[in-house]
């Protein structure tokens, strides 16, 4: 199936073909046929078992796709296959977007990692950081204390800001978030999100803690103020319509693409108590720089390829190839001096950059790449790349349920195709 060069001709054309990096074809390590079997086995079985109605996985090295298979139906209801233009909602797969915005604005000089967000948004020079006390008679309550030092750009980037996404069985602060009904009140457009964000504490001092929540977001409306535009606009100018990213879009506003769109089992559409699985043909105002981007698995690719080639793709320049080396460094290492929450997201064996999770140690009983950066959706989707091996993939599903077995579990089998 992988040697038929009919079809990885077709691949190309799809999603392009690039230099690779310098000298990496020598060092990289290539997959064997078996192990990728092994690999689209894995997929199908999650069909076959009813638990997926399907999936893409694309994995790009050299600048040349070495594998690609569209898997079952992008939505049971339909029966329509899985095609190369299916979209997805990605979700959090949007903030290594909206980072490199932000990054563009960094390297022109309008933007700087250690800038307080109040510079922006004035309202966030009066925030306060809610913190529990417990009484005599163990009733907790919360009290506001000031900030010790401004929430800044890198903290939003890094999720040091102290803003939570916000669970209910959390902390009292958690509450106030999903009280809030931030994920309800689809009517809000970014600088109305941000303003009521303003109005509630944060979880922990500004640069203490990695927590995962709506930093991004917060990002998102900044570069809106820079820029004039909207967060769509600017991002369509200077990133989505250069790389041809035809059909990413923050919802599907047209018709004629909705069969197109991918949806989850019937049963599967919970993203958390507070969330469900959206209906992107409806258009909404919030345009979210953590986690509102819809597109295709090709679209994604031409962003990954500019990463790993170092900020540019077919002739053109987007990011320096030491900001991207920045981004795809570790910001929260022990020098930080940054705790971990409970739900540190990207792994004991990884820390986290600007805008992904970087490795930093191998897994036991791997010798999965040090420096691979990656990010991952709660709808299911995430994508990874690999310097040391000229690679990345992009795994394209609709599942919030068991998008962290899967994900595990391709990783696993994708790696173990290369020896790794």
């Amino acid at each position: 199936m992988f040697g038929r060069r009919a079809l990885l001709a077709a691949l190309v054309l799809l999603f392009g073909v690039v230099g690779a990096q310098a000298g990496s074809e020598g060092r990289a390590h290539s997959f064997s046929t078996e192990g990728l079997a092994k690999v689209s086995d894995y997929i199908r079985n999650e069909i076959a078992t009813g638990r997926i109605p399907g999936a893409i996985l694309l994995l790009q090295q050299h600048g040349k796709p070495v594998y690609y298979e569209n898997f079952g139906v992008r939505d049971v209801a339909t029966e329509i296959s899985m095609s190369a233009d299916t979209i997805f909602r990605l979700y959090s797969m949007s903030k290594p977007v909206t980072s490199v915005l932000a990054m563009m604005l960094v390297e022109e000089g309008k933007l700087a990692l250690d800038e307080p967000v109040s510079k922006y948004i004035p309202a966030f020079a009066g925030m306060k950081v809610g913190v529990e006390k417990k009484a005599e008679d163990d009733r907790v309550s919360l009290e506001l204390e000031p900030l010790n030092r401004p929430v800044t750009i890198e903290d939003l980037m890094r999720h040091t800001s102290g803003i939570p996404y916000g669970y209910y069985g959390g902390d009292l602060v958690n509450k106030l978030y999903a009280d809030a009904g931030l994920f309800d009140n689809k009517a809000l457009n970014n600088a109305e999100l941000v303003a009521k964000i303003a109005t509630l504490p944060l979880a922990e001092q500004p640069g203490t803690i990695w927590d995962y929540g709506l930093s991004i977001d917060v990002l998102g409306r900044i570069i809106e103020v820079i820029s004039g535009k909207s967060l769509f606009a600017f991002a369509k100018e200077r990133l989505l319509d250069p790389l041809g990213m035809k059909d990413t879009a923050f919802y599907v506003a047209d018709p004629a693409k909705w069969p197109r769109i991918a949806e989850p089992m019937p049963e599967d559409r919970a993203l958390s108590p507070m969330a469900k699985v959206r209906d992107i043909r409806k258009p909404l105002r919030w345009e979210s720089g953590g986690g509102g981007l819809v597109g295709t698995v090709g679209d994604y690719a031409r962003f990954s390829q500019m990463l790993l080639n170092g900020g540019t793709l077919d002739g053109r320049r987007y990011l320096k190839p030491e900001t991207i080396a920045l981004m795809a460094s570790d910001h929260v290492g022990p020098a930080t001096h940054v705790e971990r929450d409970k739900n540190f997201y990207p792994g004991a064996t990884s820390g986290y950059g600007l805008g992904f999770a970087v490795r930093i140690s191998v897994p036991a009983g791997t010798s999965w790449p040090l420096g691979e950066y990656r990010w991952d959706g709660v709808g299911g989707t995430f994508f990874f790349i690999d310097p040391e091996d000229d690679l990345f993939g992009i795994f394209m599903v609709q599942t919030p349920s068991q998008r962290g077995r899967i994900q595990l579990g391709l990783k696993t089998l994708i790696y173990q195709a290369m020896g790794r």
